[in-house]
């Protein structure tokens, strides 16, 4: 098969979808690899180690669209690569369909395969293509939320942990999964208070169980996140509904109860933002400010790390761009139920139950025979 990774285009991603040691392998199984130039240089890899591990470089995206028969990236297809995917071609990426009507209704016009790295599941039901990318997000959120709070960028002026005598931060995070989880470590190890809102009992006893003294848990309903945003310095939105658009959890109403001059940084905003005044923002321009209220929005958190944030997404894709090269993506769906659960759209359908009721469009049964 030939695998093509293109150079991510989407504003201020550094990360590339395949890291040398992948490229070596496939070609070892027999396959071709084309790598754009310049593909892996905001994660510090060179062409020239591409080409030694067998991959092929090439200088245009539109020779890599044009050849081959799955192409793997980070983000999804921007602008200028609609006009290059071909119907039938498998594309394996980060989507996120829910966020976006546009982007879908383009993915159903190309008429390619897409699946979503954000809703494969493993044997125990787990997403492993989204929990490195989610680890690496919530613990950025702490930094990024940290650093709003600094004056200068229009915050409270105030320091996460506190000093002695001066009281830390109260810091509220709604939804205690894997990017919950990880920024109440990264916040609770900066002296910040911590708290985390859900709704599994379950998910919050094993929170309080491993979690440091300075956080606490709480389960989530419409009382007591309105009671704890309004004591938020920083208030980070962790919420997630497999494939479907995050709930609003959070109305503009409430941001009157805040802190003047509060952060909220809301990492559910690929899945369009668990806070109503929440819009995607960029690296290069991150925050802007509803009600006195600090917002940052950016949708590829973890592209700004490049370097760690790609190995460590590759180290969960890889396996499954391997199937999906050995087998092709029908049968290696088929073999797979964790993989086909990633199908997303096929050639004009919605196969996924979420994305179809977000948009209000038919859903397809997807019969891999």
């Amino acid at each position: 098969m030939i695998v093509g990774v293109p150079r991510e285009i989407k504003q201020d991603e550094y990360r590339v979808a395949m890291v040398p040691a992948g490229v070596l392998e496939l070609v070892r199984g027999g396959h071709t690899v084309l790598v754009e130039a310049s593909a892996g240089a905001g994660s510090g890899i060179s062409d020239d180690e591409y080409a030694a591990a067998g991959a092929r470089i090439t200088a245009r995206a539109g020779d890599i669209w044009r050849e081959a028969d799955l192409v793997v990236k980070v983000k999804e297809p921007q602008g200028a690569e609609f006009g290059h995917i071909r119907r039938g071609q498998a594309l394996f990426t980060y989507f996120h369909f829910a966020a976006d009507r546009g982007l879908t209704e383009r993915v159903i016009d190309s008429g390619c395969v897409a699946i979503a790295y954000e809703t494969v599941r493993d044997a125990a039901g787990r997403h492993p293509l989204l929990t490195p990318m989610s680890e690496v997000a919530g613990r950025m959120s702490v930094q990024e939320g940290a650093r709003s709070l600094e004056k200068p960028f229009q915050g409270r002026g105030i320091l996460l942990g506190g000093v002695p005598g001066v009281a830390p931060a109260e810091v509220v995070i709604l939804g205690g999964g894997v990017v919950g989880s990880n920024a109440a470590k990264v916040a609770a190890g900066l002296g910040a208070s911590v708290v985390i809102l859900d709704v599994n009992i379950d998910r919050m006893r094993y929170l309080d169980d491993t979690m440091p003294e300075n956080v606490v848990t709480v389960m989530s309903d419409a009382h007591s996140v309105a009671h704890y945003v309004r004591r938020a310095d920083l208030l980070i939105g962790a919420v997630l509904i497999e494939g479907a658009r995050a709930p609003r959890l959070v109305t503009r109403k409430m941001l009157a109860t805040m802190k003047p001059g509060a952060v909220i940084v809301d990492v559910s905003i690929d899945q369009g933002g668990c806070i109503e005044t929440s819009r995607p923002t960029t690296h290069s321009d991150p925050t802007y400010i509803v009600d006195g209220i600090v917002h940052y929005c950016v949708t590829n958190m973890p592209g700004a790390v490049g370097r760690t944030s790609t190995y460590a997404l590759t180290n969960a894709t890889f396996a499954y761009v391997r199937k999906l090269a050995d087998l092709g993506w029908r049968e290696a769906a088929t073999r797979d139920t964790g993989l086909r659960n990633g199908l997303n759209i096929v050639e004009g359908k919605v196969v996924n139950r979420a994305v179809a009721e977000t948009f209000g469009l038919p859903v397809a049964d997807m019969n891999l025979e």
